[in-house]
């Protein structure tokens, strides 16, 4: 029986010669896999709506160890990507991180927004970089329930301070009385941004701003935080970095 679903392509994977094994990102069944047969094949008519960053509407039925999918129509390819390398190294970040937090038959459709609209931002606009990055790394840890304990000093209750103090290995903050060695000393504009990125409504998570110096800073404590609860580094994140 054939079923229907919407679904961002985070992760290809070429099977024998033609065959794609493609990992989807949809709203109501989070990650899916599922086979094209002959997607490889630059005539097929599944080829560009089944290639990474087709955001697609699927037609695909139940095989033994994964979806196979019948056909496939594509509502945007995000081709503007292959425009600008630095641009499509982000994307390439955005959804292996995808991969990495989001669930198999669990809803997905928080994620999902995040990431059309993370990539239609790299698609249409020149907002910086570092603001897009860092609003889709910390709003995809906290949808994948690592978001950091950033609403009061955990010693003393205190909600801010003009210096305050960002636990990375703990995921909690610190007021200006209370810094343990290790943590990392930040203005206070930066943990109200930390705190803006993971309680605001969805369509807001992208409009924030900082400072060059604090955005440099913001950046650096969500890519940390990011590797200490995933545990591995990741070869998107290297590859865009050394750009």
């Amino acid at each position: 029986m054939s079923t229907s679903m919407k679904g961002l392509v985070i992760k290809e994977q070429t099977i024998g010669e033609s065959d794609r094994l493609v990992t989807l990102l949809t709203a109501d069944n989070g990650l899916v896999r599922a086979f094209a047969r002959g997607a490889k094949q630059v005539r097929n008519r599944m080829s560009s709506s089944t290639s990474l960053f087709a955001y697609s509407t699927f037609s695909l039925y139940r095989g033994r160890d994964a979806y196979v999918i019948e056909n496939a129509s594509p509502i945007e390819v995000f081709f503007d990507l292959r425009k600008d390398i630095k641009k499509l190294a982000l994307a390439q970040y955005f959804t292996q991180l995808a991969y990495e937090l989001g669930e198999e038959e669990q809803p997905g459709e928080e994620l999902l927004s995040l990431i059309l609209n993370a990539l239609h931002l790299l698609c249409n606009t020149d907002k910086d970089l570092r603001l897009v990055k860092t609003a889709v790394e910390l709003r995809a840890l906290t949808l994948g329930g690592y978001m950091p304990d950033v609403l009061y000093c955990q010693t003393c209750g205190e909600y801010e301070s003009e210096l305050m103090y960002f636990d990375i290995a703990q995921g909690c903050i610190y007021c200006d009385k209370h810094g343990r060695a290790g943590s990392v000393p930040c203005p206070k504009n930066v943990i109200t941004a930390i705190r803006f990125i993971c309680l605001t409504e969805p369509r807001k998570v992208f409009s924030f701003s900082l400072s060059d110096e604090n955005f440099d800073l913001l950046s650096d404590i969500s890519e940390k935080y990011l590797i200490s609860r995933i545990q591995r580094n990741l070869p998107t994140l290297t590859f865009y970095k050394g750009l």
